[in-house]
């Protein structure tokens, strides 16, 4: 069996091979090379830096103690609550702007070049020809970026002069979100925004408790649940709050937004009173009250607060097509270089030659086109357009305008599944009891087993007919296996019904449900205006499903439950702990006590990888759970516990120790918690479908004719992801699947890569633990090997892990990557991108928000990529390299006059002239290249292998622009010999005759690159001409007016243009017949 990978290399000394992939990747450049190469940028931004940071110290965050209602007793100056989302200030957007500008090779030329005019031994021609086109740039994007940064302004003004209910000693007083301070006692009421991070004190509702909306913080849509602190919510009255002293001990302040540890102690009371505060205890800045007015005690302000310290300012994404022209000038620049060199050289260094040399560079400087910057930002804005105005991608948003040349060129796909390739919607599919298994056609039989457990509970509920519901005692009479199913699946429906944070919600009749007795019980919870709200939507199904085998969930609150048994009864149970799920402990937990038997239960639920060392020994479990994944449904382990009233005692004494520690807190709780966690009884286990988002499976199958690899990473199963992919068709029927063992060595790790290295054709499916050992050991092997996979499959990923695999796949292969997803959770993959794809789902609009471009549904990637990405990339490359072409023929011609004139370095158009050619005689027509396309959408769809040739890059590279260079040589060439041998008496008639053969010549190759025509494009031809005819009658001052309009200019003309464009005409017909391009034959 032949190892791929010596053995001996495995054995050997541990670092060696750990520089391995490194080593081929990366070879250190020298000193001068490495200076060179981008090390003075190095060098600049460090000691940028350097000066920064002594310039703004940042403070040490330190925890705090906050008195009630006492902002001036507070030890340190916090920060002030206001916003500020302003890029600059009054002093910094000037600079600011111009160094975001001048970063660019090209715009940074210019400077020196326009500058170079205000010497007078340099000057050539007229001032207005270098800072005009130069000033245009600048003033619109200084426009554009003061006109954004005004509206940051404005938005910002507007939350931070929001008015806020302040609680003081006098009363309520009205203060501004900007002066709001530590240790202030803030109101704010139902649908107001929350103004800063607080601890929750006091509520109007009666339960003691009230709903967030945090869809601006996180991300997810649904309500959570909020406690207040016990001891203050006691209080009689608002006012008492100043009546008591009492401090909150605040943790420093920190990023992770779903925890907080915290105390509330009450030191005016005999003995003080102490309370633990959690994340339950808090109400974040920037969510929302869904329900009562709530008062808080403000504990982090303005910079401080968790969303302001979650918001990263994402990087600048620069297209790949950007980057390329970029290399471009450069070469046009060392042309320009080369150029005047020579023409120094031909006049033999005579007189001030190096004077000369400076000249000539700024007579050539037209090589490199100022006017490249701005028709491909306003071709961009253009594409970004059409794309919004699609109708058959409806509600498509583009965010970030200056990439959409990269829908055009992408690999890798790398996309999330849970509300991305699926719909987040969740239906209750299958219960499994370890012996019998009931699946949607066997639902009823469910209801008839809870119907008929509670009769026999309950005889008195049994309807009119008693003969129907024996008395309790004859039970043991009925077989033992009947029994005990019906037992069993009413102990698993009330599990169900009870192990959830689930809270109903009543529309219409929301005042009514304060006060409900167990008479009313019906009216009030009618189930019509009844809607239920919970952090996963896997819980609502869950409580959904109850609902309708008979056992309703019709009221929550702190402290207790209420369920309706399908007799109408409504048994109350008393909530005694609550411990969430967290996506460490993948399983969540509640202790009730039953009100009528005072029985105490813990119930669990969870996944199966975390519940199977939990419950008792069985043998079904596990098989189950494969079976269940293998059809695609998500698995949920359900357990119970009884404790004896000792048992929760003792328990709960340790728990709440446990809860009020500073130190290792949520270790010390876990661990408490832990000790309740062994040998539960298996109740059953629970499969809930996710189903497709729709035409998944063509898009995906026609992204992948495209050439596009597609990479599935998800935070889920890994049955449930392979099971997805087979469904989604991510993997097709025939295709095998790997499935990466777990390992955790690197020894594991290199049996395991060379066990895959072995299989062809087929996918890979890894779990993130495997993934970051062996990216940890053989980084370069693995990347190699899945990049080699036709799909790739990564499940239990964390969001870091996903933003890390994007850039691992951009560094290893140079290509160009896509991320798409929905939540919250994929937000760092998206902004890690080369271009992400937002969502607007389920889960909130963070994603969309966060991305570069936001669609509505997952099908709609396939037109954006193969007709919008195939144009704004085919679109630019012709716009980008006609540009150049502009720019190149010009400097030919004054190439060709100098050299005839005995090498002088005088301009050989001037003033006017200039800017007009590069403005208003071919702007239109060249600037109309963006609408040109080769192939039809309805082609470009169809044939989704077309998009494969884009990938590699043809459209704009050194070869397609040397093409051109040629072009504009000969062109150049032509024109300006032709010009010189036509011309008669005097010098004015080259001008004339030359520049109106070069507007020509421009028009007629702008008509020849046009692959499609518009009827906008027609338009812009004539108006060019138009302008420049009309233009004429001004021009006297370059051209002698009575020459132009006389029959030899006109035929003089029109010979020099014949010659110049009409063997381009014949390669371009030639080309087309020989050699055709692959579209070609689609559309003919």
């Amino acid at each position: 069996m032949p190892l791929m990978m010596s053995e001996e290399g495995f054995e050997n000394d541990e670092s060696d091979y750990h520089t391995l992939p490194r080593a081929r990747i990366e070879r250190r450049k020298s000193g001068l090379e490495w200076f060179v190469c981008g090390g003075w940028k190095f060098l600049c931004s460090s000691c940028c830096d350097w000066l920064i940071n002594i310039c703004h110290r940042k403070k040490e965050l330190k925890a705090r103690t906050v008195w009630l209602g006492c902002p001036e007793k507070s030890e340190e100056k916090h920060p002030r609550n206001s916003i500020k989302n302003q890029k600059y200030n009054v002093f910094t957007f000037i600079p600011g702007v111009l160094y975001e500008q001048f970063k660019f090779f090209l715009n940074l030329y210019f400077l020196v070049v326009s500058c170079s005019q205000f010497v007078p031994a340099l000057k050539i021609g007229y001032l207005y020809t270098y800072w005009a086109p130069l000033g245009f740039v600048l003033a619109v994007t200084i426009t554009r970026e003061a006109i954004d940064e005004f509206r940051r302004f404005q938005r910002d003004k507007e939350v931070n002069s929001q008015l806020y209910s302040k609680l003081t000693v006098r009363g309520k007083v009205q203060v501004k979100s900007s002066d709001i301070q530590v240790g202030d006692l803030i109101i704010v009421e139902k649908n107001q925004r929350i103004p800063s991070d607080m601890v929750f004190l006091r509520t109007s509702e009666k339960a003691g408790s009230c709903f967030i909306r945090t869809d601006q913080l996180d991300g997810e849509t649904d309500w959570k649940l909020k406690v207040a602190v016990s001891c203050t919510q006691r209080l009689p009255a608002l006012g008492d709050l100043f009546s008591i002293r009492a401090y909150v001990y605040a943790q420093k302040p920190q990023l992770d937004i779903h925890s907080f540890e915290g105390t509330f102690t009450r030191e005016d009371s005999d003995p003080p009173i102490h309370e633990s505060l959690s994340i339950e205890n808090t109400l974040w800045a920037s969510t929302i009250v869904a329900s009562g007015t709530v008062i808080g005690v403000v504990i982090y302000t303005g910079k401080e607060t968790r969303s302001v310290m979650n918001t990263s300012n994402p990087k600048n994404k620069i297209g790949l097509l950007d980057l390329e022209l970029n290399q471009l000038t450069k070469a046009l620049f060392l042309a320009l270089v080369v150029l005047s060199v020579v023409m120094v050289t031909l006049q033999g260094f005579a007189g001030p030659w190096y004077r000369n040399l400076f000249r000539f560079l700024l007579l050539f400087s037209y090589i490199i086109p100022i006017s490249l910057r701005v028709n491909l930002d306003m071709g961009k804005a253009a594409y970004g357009w059409m794309i919004m105005k699609d109708e058959n991608i409806p509600g498509t948003v583009v965010r970030t305008s200056t990439i959409p040349e990269e829908l055009g060129r992408l690999v890798y796909l790398l996309t999330d599944k849970t509300g991305t390739l699926t719909q987040n919607e969740m239906t209750f599919r299958r219960l499994h009891l370890g012996t019998v298994s009931y699946g949607a056609d066997t639902m009823d039989e469910i209801q008839t087993h809870v119907l008929s457990s509670y009769a026999q509970v309950h005889p008195q509920t049994g309807g009119n007919n008693p003969s129907s519901t024996p008395p309790r005692r004859a039970q043991s009479s009925t077989p033992k296996v009947r029994k005990s199913v019906s037992s069993r699946v009413h102990e698993a429906v009330k599990a169900i019904a009870l192990c959830h944070n689930v809270t109903p919600v009543y529309e219409s009749q929301a005042g009514v449900t304060g006060e409900t007795e167990s008479a009313e019980a019906d009216q009030d919870f009618s189930d019509e205006n009844r809607t239920y709200q919970a952090s996963s939507p896997d819980e609502v199904a869950l409580v959904r499903w109850t609902e309708s085998v008979g056992l309703t969930l019709v009221s929550r609150d702190l402290t207790s439950m209420q369920l309706k048994t399908p007799g109408g009864q409504v048994l109350t149970y008393c909530i005694l702990q609550v411990f969430p799920f967290t996506s460490e402990s993948k399983r969540m937990g509640i202790i009730v006590r039953d009100e009528s038997t005072a029985e105490i239960t813990f119930y669990m639920k969870g996944a199966d990888v975390a519940m199977s060392s939990i419950v008792q020994y069985n043998d079904w479990l596990e098989e189950e759970c494969g079976n269940m994944a293998r059809e695609g449904l998500r698995t949920l382990v359900v357990a119970k516990k009884a404790l004896t009233e000792e048992q929760y005692q003792d328990f709960e004494s340790r728990y709440s120790q446990a809860k009020l520690s500073i130190h290792d807190r949520v270790l010390k709780v876990a661990a408490v918690v832990e000790s309740l966690e062994r040998e539960l009884e298996l109740l059953c286990l629970t499969g809930v479908e996710d189903q497709l988002q729709a035409d998944v499976r063509p898009t995906l199958e026609m992204l992948r004719n495209a050439g596009i690899k597609i990479w599935m990473l998800t935070g889920d199963k890994l049955e449930t992801a392979t099971c997805i992919a087979k469904s989604s068709h991510l993997v097709s029927r025939t295709q095998d699947i790997h499935i990466f063992r777990p390992v955790t060595s690197r020894g594991e790790a290199h049996l395991e890569l060379n066990a895959f290295r072995r299989k062809h054709d087929c996918a890979l499916v890894i779990s993130g633990d495997s993934l970051e050992v062996c990216l940890k050991y053989y980084e370069h092997e693995l990347v190699e090997l899945a990049c080699q996979c036709p799909a790739v499959v990564c499940c239990r990923c964390s969001p870091t892990q996903k933003a890390h695999i994007v850039t691992l796949l951009r560094q290893h292969t140079g290509r160009r990557t896509c991320a798409i997803g929905d939540g919250g959770n994929d937000v760092s993959m998206i902004q890690a991108a080369d271009c992400g794809i937002g969502i607007e789902g389920k889960e909130g609009k963070q994603a969309s928000l966060a991305a570069d471009f936001s669609i509505t549904q997952f099908r709609h990637v396939g037109r954006l990529l193969m007709v919008h990405g195939r144009n704004s990339y085919k679109r630019s490359a012709a716009l980008g390299q006609f540009v150049m072409h502009r720019g190149l023929i010009i400097s030919t011609m004054q190439a060709v006059f100098s050299s005839v004139f005995y090498f002088a370095s005088v301009p050989l158009y001037q003033g006017f002239l200039m800017v007009g050619y590069a403005t208003i005689y071919t702007m239109f027509p060249v600037f109309s290249l963006v609408l040109d396309q080769d192939v039809k959408p309805e082609m470009a769809i169809l044939y989704p292998e077309l998009y494969k040739d884009l990938t590699k890059g043809r459209s704009l590279s050194f070869k397609t622009f040397l093409i051109w260079v040629l072009i504009s040589i000969y062109q150049g060439g032509i024109l300006m010999f032709g010009a010189l041998v036509l011309f008669e008496a005097e010098f004015v008639h080259v001008v004339a005759i030359s520049f109106t053969a070069l507007v020509l010549t421009e028009l007629l190759m702008v008509a020849l690159t046009i692959r499609t025509w518009h009827w906008l494009m027609v338009v812009a031809e004539f108006l060019s001409l138009g302008c420049y005819v009309a233009s004429l009658a001004f021009l006297n001052e370059y051209f002698d007016v009575a020459f132009i309009t006389t029959v030899p200019f006109l035929w003089k003309v029109s010979a020099i243009t014949v010659v110049s464009c009409l063997p381009l005409y014949v390669l371009k017909y030639l080309k087309r017949k020989l050699s055709p391009p692959s579209y070609s034959k689609l559309s003919s």
